[in-house]
């Protein structure tokens, strides 16, 4: 056994720098897998506790007094068993704000809600900032974390709000976690407001009150029968808007189920790395020390015990690198775990669960992967031959197949003729054919990371590129009518039309559509209405085309999915109380309402309201877009009494920048860790390749090679083999990593990642994978620069 420490220590004294090396790559591929496994198991488990702790609800009706009877509803829930209902609560809507001067974007839409005393029995609010109040005191409201987090509004700030008739101001008291509507992506807030407030601002305002009460169901699975019986209740379907809790569930994991599936990828891809420098650093260390195992082994000590030097050896390191990686993990998860769920935050603080069973488990089959891999390849040692390790330094085999390479390769380069810089370089690649292969997949990897990185953010700040292929219009700038009392639609499409830098517009309408779905539960989504060309606007579908006629409609990914429906198919659908047939022209994808949403033309309303005209939002296009801006001013100072006009771009900005702000954290530091890893290994395997060819090299300084001319012939070995793998980095990067996401995206109503590619941006970060490599390699040379021909050969 002491003979088999003192190997093991030796092994490890005589290689510093490599095992060091070794060690940083295992603590690496820990912090990234560890973190990857606290995200995904946090992400949930934060939803979850934050939904307990709120008494969430698990589904959110809203109604007018048109469809169904508010109390009528409300009251039949009262009475179930097994179901918790909350009071009705009355609110109206409006949309925009200004906040610090600012006005923002017209696409948030806000329910003024009528604050019922706390706590409330079900989907309560919780403070994330201010002490927890009973309601807002006169002239004060709560807004939720999303609001106050994306539009930068702190407890005191005060708020206007226009209805259209008149503008009213309220200071922050409170914000709060609002679960149903405070989310990733969310266009609604609501504003909770003073009973006294309320009913100042709002009992003059035209237009009808509307009414919202949540459901908590004691075993949620058996809600569709409840639903059976409320349906029957009715004596037909529920007709109006509501929101279920798969709908509250998903936009909260959607980015960290993104980043969970990255970093476990990229961690397990790192992990493999070590695993094969592991294989490659045992291999070469008994190719090096052959002669001396050929001795040792003549002296009588079995194959069994030399392997397990190498096993012990990195079993220690293993160790020593997997405690740093679990400690690094624990910073690097709260950080992006607080930034993608900073919504649910309350009281300052997530409580951020780190399981010490999951995560013993996981640096356990760390260290046992590591140990196996360790034992595959020590076990080299059976086949070494004291007689032919004395003789050849090697195998027979062995011998003859490098003397066979090396003159393969002699061949190649007299027979081109290359310059002898380049000689050694090919000389370099050939000779070493594994860690050639491994350069290769590194910087593969490498760039891949750095590129899909770089393809996704562009992805996201450049939206405006791709918004047909995330299921948005196109158009250049949209008008949101705001007070229906001041506004003529008239008067509007004439300033439209009168004005030659306009090119064409069309209106939008949203209604609440339901789809019978047998057996299941009827399907509640949002109808986008238009009145003008879907095409002209800039829908796009994935296959078929846009509604044109008054019989047709588009449909959503998921609900295709959901409905088993087709192109030409017939769809059963409900609107304003309505029931219509209509065949399906098109299916589209949409991120907007997870892909569960439908199109159909104006006429599809006319065909029941013959006075119908839309006019809650206007599309516009432009001749020139660069116009926009201007566009913008003129609409809001000539009509602004009655709309708000924004640009498209400002709107896909401020849904979209949440995303970048948290994606851009994970993606660097696996970016950087990856360049640091490409170094780190290439440094250790030019090293190990620089000791091997000493001598060599030795003669070449001795015949009057300088050590820069040298190194320069070596490097560009590397660069040649690095360049390679970048080109393969690229096509993965683009290609294949979108393409494993697939199955997150589905859920999400994507069937594909819209792609919007900077090139000379993905192209320059590609070749930081280059640079790192070329790095290593150079620094790793740098002992030939240091040591004399004489001490060269010597070694």
């Amino acid at each position: 056994m002491r003979a088999i420490i003192t190997l093991c220590f030796a092994h490890i004294k005589k290689r510093k720098i490599q095992n060091v090396l070794l060690a940083i790559l295992i603590m690496l591929s820990t912090l990234l897998l560890a973190t990857s496994v606290t995200i995904i198991m946090n992400t949930s488990n934060i939803f979850e506790k934050t939904h307990h702790d709120s008494n969430g609800a698990h589904q959110i009706l809203t109604m007018g007094k048109d469809i169904h009877n508010p109390n009528t509803v409300n009251n039949w829930w009262q009475e179930q068993q097994g179901v918790s209902a909350s009071n009705l609560i009355p609110y109206r809507n409006l949309s925009g704000f200004t906040a610090n001067g600012a006005e923002t974007p017209n696409d948030l839409y806000l329910f003024m809600m009528n604050t019922p005393k706390m706590p409330f029995a079900i989907d309560r609010l919780l403070f994330s900032e201010s002490k927890n109040q009973d309601y807002p005191t006169e002239g004060t409201i709560w807004i939720p974390t999303s609001m106050a987090s994306t539009s930068n509004i702190s407890l005191g700030d005060a708020i206007e709000f226009n209805t259209g008739e008149k503008a009213f101001s309220l200071s922050v008291s409170g914000i709060v976690v609002d679960l149903p509507y405070g989310g990733p992506f969310s266009n609604n807030a609501r504003i909770w407001m003073n009973d006294t407030d309320y009913h100042k601002q709002f009992d003059t305002m035209i237009g009808s009150e509307q009414y919202m009460m949540a459901l908590r169901f004691d075993d949620y699975q058996q809600s569709a029968n409840y639903w059976i019986e409320f349906e029957k209740f009715l004596n037909g379907p529920y007709l109006e808007s509501k929101m279920e809790y798969v709908d509250l569930y998903s936009f909260y994991l959607i980015i960290n189920k993104i980043i969970g599936f990255i970093m476990i990828a990229f961690g397990v891809a790192m992990l493999f790395i070590s695993l094969f420098i592991i294989g490659f650093s045992i291999s070469d260390a008994i190719l090096t020390n052959y002669k001396t195992i050929g001795v040792i082994k003549s002296l009588g000590l079995t194959s069994r015990k030399i392997s397990v030097t190498y096993v012990l050896q990195f079993a220690l390191l293993s160790v020593v690198s997997i405690i740093p990686g679990l400690i690094a993990s624990t910073i690097l998860s709260r950080v992006i775990i607080e930034s993608s769920l900073s919504y649910l935050k309350s009281e300052k603080h997530l409580t951020i669960i780190q399981d010490i069973r999951i995560t013993m488990l996981l640096a356990v089959i760390i260290l046992v992967i590591v140990i196996l891999t360790a034992f595959i390849y020590s076990n080299k040692t059976r086949h070494v031959e004291p007689v032919q390790a004395i003789k050849y330094g090697m195998s027979e085999f062995a011998n003859k197949k490098l003397n066979r390479r090396l003159n393969n390769s002699n061949r190649l380069s007299n027979f081109v003729n290359l310059p002898i810089q380049l000689q050694i370089g090919i000389k370099n690649i050939t000779k070493n054919m594994k860690s050639s292969i491994l350069i290769i997949v590194l910087t593969a990897i490498t760039s891949a990371i750095l590129v899909f990185s770089a393809v996704m953010l562009n992805s996201f700040i450049s939206i405006k590129q791709n918004t047909p292929a995330f299921g948005y219009d196109s158009s250049h700038v949209v008008v949101s009518v705001s007070n229906d009392a001041t506004f003529s639609k008239q008067q509007f499409e004439q300033f439209l039309r009168s004005d030659e830098r306009i090119k064409n517009h069309a209106w939008l309408d949203q209604f609440t559509g339901v789809l019978p779905n047998e057996p299941n539960q009827p399907l509640n989504i949002k109808v986008d209405t238009l009145e003008g060309s879907f095409d002209a606007a800039g829908y796009e579908t994935i296959s078929g085309r846009n509604p044109v006629n008054k019989n047709e409609i588009s449909i959503g990914l998921n609900v295709a999915k959901a409905l088993h429906k087709n192109l030409g198919d017939i769809v059963e659908v409900y609107i304003e109380g309505k029931q219509h047939h209509l065949i399906v022209s098109g299916i589209y994808q949409s991120i907007a309402n997870m892909s569960n949403s439908a199109r159909i033309t104006a006429d599809v309303i006319k065909f029941y309201n013959a006075t119908y005209s839309a006019s809650k939002q206007s599309m516009i296009n432009l001749v020139d877009e660069t116009l926009s801006d201007q566009i913008v001013d003129d609409l809001n100072n000539n009509f602004k009494s009655s709309v708000k006009a924004d640009t498209q771009q400002t709107l896909l900005d401020d849904v979209f920048k949440v995303v970048v702000a948290v994606l851009i954290i994970p993606l660097s530091v696996i970016g950087i860790l990856f360049i640091t890893v490409t170094f780190i290994i290439i440094f250790s395997v030019s090293r190990i390749h620089v000791r091997k060819e000493s001598g060599t090299y030795g003669i070449f300084k001795s015949i009057g090679m300088t050590s820069n001319t040298i190194r320069w012939s070596i490097t560009s070995g590397v660069l040649f083999l690095s360049g390679l793998g970048t080109l393969f980095g690229i096509f993965i990067g683009i290609k294949l990593i979108p393409l494993a996401l697939q199955s997150i995206l589905l859920e999400y109503g994507l069937l594909e990642l819209p792609l919007a590619i900077n090139w000379p941006i993905t192209i320059g970060l590609s070749l930081l994978s280059v640079v790192a490599a070329c790095l290593g390699c150079w620094v790793s040379t740098k002992i030939i620069a240091k040591t004399s021909p004489r001490i060269l050969l010597v070694e």
